[in-house]
């Protein structure tokens, strides 16, 4: 047995087997008639079913075209479970047509709590399923279920053999982590650092090997000893092979005997990642039909929620009971996670990601914006003059914008908080299929102001390619920001999580931080500014970069910091000297806990408490590491991302790629609604590029029966299971593959991964000089490169909302905030060591500080 089973093995267990001890007396049956010797009774089934005993099974016709699992149950009440105690359930079953049984013991009545819910695949043969759980409640008089609806064809369901007895031994489950050699399983840049991990009782440096596909040595070393990792129990070394460089495929790495999965060395390895990333979003549209042209036919599917029946629709949507007397139009936007719903705190933070993604393009010296531009991703929207990822992120943001209470109403301007069915859907259902009504909850301080922010940063981005709506944005976010204001602590109910997730936050400082930020930085307004800097928040590093993670739905002052630090806006240079200091030192604290990790990651929560999505936490960390490389040049964060992507990517304590299709030992089992193949082989696995949440110490704790079963004493780290029960470290969302989307594309301007950054070829001096209502702004740009630049073209962003009142010595193009000079007939060619003058006026009474960024025909300039 591999160290690292072994290591495991104590706590951990093979799913779904029973381990009996020899002498051990199963407890009494706690089933009556498991046999049906005697008939039907007490078994009951759902009334569109009339089960009957043919030559002694209970057989029942079941109907096509239900909806959800347990539109069609066979089952038996009032089973006593005590709580602690290990019980087996079994039996035999047969369907006419292929089905997966939803096998289910639980409270009989609302709230339903599982003790154990498993998804078990039933053929025409006789199957034979065998089931051991410890019960975690005390339920006198359970329900034993087997929902056998949600199928598209009729089928004949016969059972037998049914038993329930306590005293079984419980279950041992020892996850398959393979081998103990742990390694990016999609490879590495060939600049960039080249790291792994060995699971080793080992007290001594081990030799290690890199193996080209073709057997030869690429590389050789010794390990380093680390002990005990304290996330995953394990005694491991590292080993660093930054050294080989060689672009190639199929290489591995060996140590003591164990080898690696295969992965690659190229520079190119993030471009399908980038895509796939951004692609998970359509996929995950409400509103809409999928286009088998964009996402193949196996990921086709009709428009979801559109009031075609079943569906109640989202066009004309009440709320709940109580709450408001009138009904909203909110149809699009995304579908949050596992299930239908669409909230407006994880629609937020990820659609201003997505935003975010593509503003770096205009910022970040290096980033590139071709693969995101009109034509390159799959949305239905292609070849409008648009670029593609602002299409996608505007289908959440009109969403966003309809959740806003109408003018007239109790709280106008406010944001409903989320919207959802009125009860949790059944797994799988596709969303066509959701029979529910759907709700409106009540507004929220938090949900407004997630508008202000998303529908701030929205105005500045959309200006140039569509000027109405990039208005109505600016009024939504004005609005919403004003009305947050007069109702600054209305708060989500925690206990509000029938049908849907919670979400609640009983401190909105970080949204309020946020909201100034975009604000401020889109209007340039004083109210705005005088937010940001009178905000407790502004410039503590500890509160908005945590060493436990800085950046998420619940905490969104750093998306605030991350944007005053990068996008020209109307602060002092010393205040943002300040933001910036407050991004790289939460950069330098990601990036050591990335060098002290044992696996590289740059998250080290205190208590190592790995948080439910603990992948996105490694993922906005990565975002400030990111953003820091930008804004610095500094290779010790490029290279903390990349160790990052790494952990990610397989070299983690599972040897387990969290990524759909990326890796040899990918995780595609995850928590959803429609990818649910485990549960349905009719339908797919989650698209490439979905990222699982990950460990979470708190899964068992929460309710997760996958995780109660299974993961009890697991490590941190390996508290994780690729299973679709397991909501708690598996589920998929918006608001994780957002980051990971942006890192994707970070990754996929990082070239080879190198840290000699590219050489710049033009350095640009701005001088402005501010006058009652406006500036007067001087630009020099020198060609400090060796070959001329004929014609040439400087583009850089303007700040607040700053207009061109008047030019000179350039032809000026302005759109939205990008301003672009080019050259007139006498000053066309910019030859090497030459300089060339131009200016402008700016009608705005307000400073024209340097945008710190500019680009000459595409390529960073420095800064003179």
């Amino acid at each position: 047995m591999p160290a690292a089973a072994l290591l495991c093995a104590a706590a951990l267990a093979m799913p779904g087997t029973a381990l009996a001890a020899d002498d051990a007396e199963p407890g009494p049956e706690q089933i009556t008639n498991g046999d049906f010797a005697a008939g039907v009774a007490p078994w009951w089934g759902t009334a569109n079913l009339s089960p009957a005993v043919t030559d002694g099974r209970l057989c029942a016709e079941v109907p096509a075209g239900t909806a959800n699992a347990w539109d069609v149950i066979i089952g038996q009440n009032d089973v006593p479970i005590v709580a602690g105690e290990s019980y087996e359930l079994s039996y035999k079953a047969s369907s006419t047509v292929p089905l997966t049984v939803q096998t289910r013991v639980q409270q009989a009545t609302e709230p339903y709590t599982t003790v154990l819910a498993t998804a078990d695949p039933v053929g025409t043969e006789v199957t034979e399923v065998s089931r051991t759980f410890t019960a975690s409640t005390d339920q006198p008089a359970a329900s034993v279920q087997l929902q056998i609806g949600g199928g598209e064809s009729a089928t004949t369901f016969c059972l037998d053999d049914v038993s329930l007895r306590g005293g079984a031994e419980p279950p041992v489950y020892v996850p398959d982590t393979g081998s103990p050699v742990r390694v990016n399983q999609v490879g590495y840049l060939p600049g960039g650092p080249k790291s792994g991990t060995v699971v080793t009782d080992a007290q001594a440096p081990l030799a290690w090997t890199v193996k080209a596909a073709d057997g030869s040595t690429a590389a050789t070393g010794t390990t380093e000893p680390k002990g005990e990792d304290p996330t995953s129990h394990q005694k491991v070394h590292t080993f660093d092979f930054s050294d080989l460089t060689t672009t190639g495929d199929g290489y591995t790495v060996e140590v003591d005997g164990e080898v690696s999965e295969p992965f690659s060395i190229r520079g190119d390895l993030y471009d399908g990642l980038r895509s796939d990333a951004l692609a998970y979003f359509y996929h995950n549209r409400s509103g809409i039909e999928i286009d088998a042209d964009l996402v193949g036919e196996e990921y086709a599917r009709p428009a979801g929620h559109i009031g075609v029946a079943p569906n109640k629709g989202d066009t004309d949507v009440p709320c709940q009971p109580g709450v408001c007397d009138y009904r909203l139009d909110v149809s699009g936007g995304w579908y949050d996670a596992g299930d239908h719903g669409k909230y407006v705190v994880n629609g937020g933070i990820s659609v201003a990601q997505l935003m975010s993604t593509y503003e770096r393009t205009l910022t970040a010296a290096d980033a590139e914006s071709a693969q995101l531009g009109d034509g390159k991703l799959r949305v239905p929207e292609r070849d409008n003059g648009v670029p593609d990822i602002l299409d996608e992120a505007r289908w959440e943001m009109d969403f966003l914008i309809k959740m806003q209470v109408p003018a007239g109403e109790p709280l106008a301007g406010m944001v409903h908080h989320k919207m959802h069915d009125a009860e949790w859907t059944g797994l799988p259902t596709k969303p066509h299929l959701d029979p529910q009504q759907r709700e409106l909850h009540p507004p929220s301080t938090a949900a407004t102001l997630n508008l202000a922010a998303t529908a701030a940063q929205c105005a500045r981005l959309y200006e140039p390619f569509d000027k109405a709506f990039s208005d109505r944005c600016l009024a939504a976010a004005e609005t919403a920001w004003a009305a947050a204001k007069a109702h600054p602590d209305v708060l989500a109910d925690p206990n509000d999580g029938t049908g849907g997730g919670a979400y609640s936050d009983n401190d909105v400082r970080d949204e309020f931080y946020w909201a100034a930020a975009e604000l401020f930085t889109t209007t340039g307004k004083d109210t705005y500014r005088q937010a940001v800097l009178s905000s407790e928040l502004h410039d503590d590093v500890d509160a908005v970069f945590s060493a436990n993670g800085g950046i998420s739905w619940g905490s969104t002052a750093g998306l605030g910091a991350l944007t005053l630090a990068t996008v020209p806006n109307g602060l002092t240079a010393g205040q943002l000297a300040g933001v910036r200091a407050t991004v790289t030192a939460g950069a330098d604290r990601y990036a050591a806990q990335s060098r002290e990790e044992a696996y590289g990651v740059p998250y080290a929560p205190a208590g190592e408490d790995y948080v439910w999505g603990s992948n996105s936490a490694v993922l906005n960390n990565m975002v400030v590491l990111a953003t820091a490389h930008d804004l610095t040049g500094k290779a010790a964060y490029q290279d903390a991302v990349l160790r990052g992507a790494d952990y990610l990517l397989g070299r983690n304590p599972l040897n387990q790629s969290y990524v759909t299709g990326y890796g040899e030992r990918n995780s595609h089992n995850q928590h959803h609604r429609f990818w649910a193949h485990q549960n349905d082989p009719s339908l797919p696995n989650p698209a490439r590029g979905s990222i699982a949440g990950g460990p979470n110490l708190t899964a068992i704790a929460s309710g997760d029966p996958v995780a109660a079963e299974k993961l009890t004493g697991c490590a941190p780290a390996m508290c994780y299971i690729d299973d679709i029960g397991s909501w708690a470290t598996n589920e998929i969302t918006v608001n994780w593959n957002a980051p990971l989307a942006f890192i994707a594309s970070y990754l996929d301007d990082a070239g080879d991964g190198g840290t000699v950054a590219p050489a710049r070829t033009c350095e640009v001096t701005y001088s402005s000089h501010p006058w009652n209502s406006g500036s007067t702004v001087t630009v020099r740009v020198r060609n400090t490169g060796s070959e001329a630049v004929s014609p040439w073209s400087l583009t850089w962003l303007l700040h607040g909302q700053q207009k061109l009142s008047h030019t000179w010595s350039a032809e000026f193009t302005q759109s939205g905030r990008t301003v672009a000079a080019a050259p007139l007939s006498w000053n066309r060619t910019l030859a090497p060591g030459k300089a060339v003058d131009f200016g402008f006026n700016t009608s705005a009474a307000e400073p024209a500080p340097d945008p710190g960024s500019f680009k000459l025909n595409g390529r960073a300039c420095s800064s003179g």
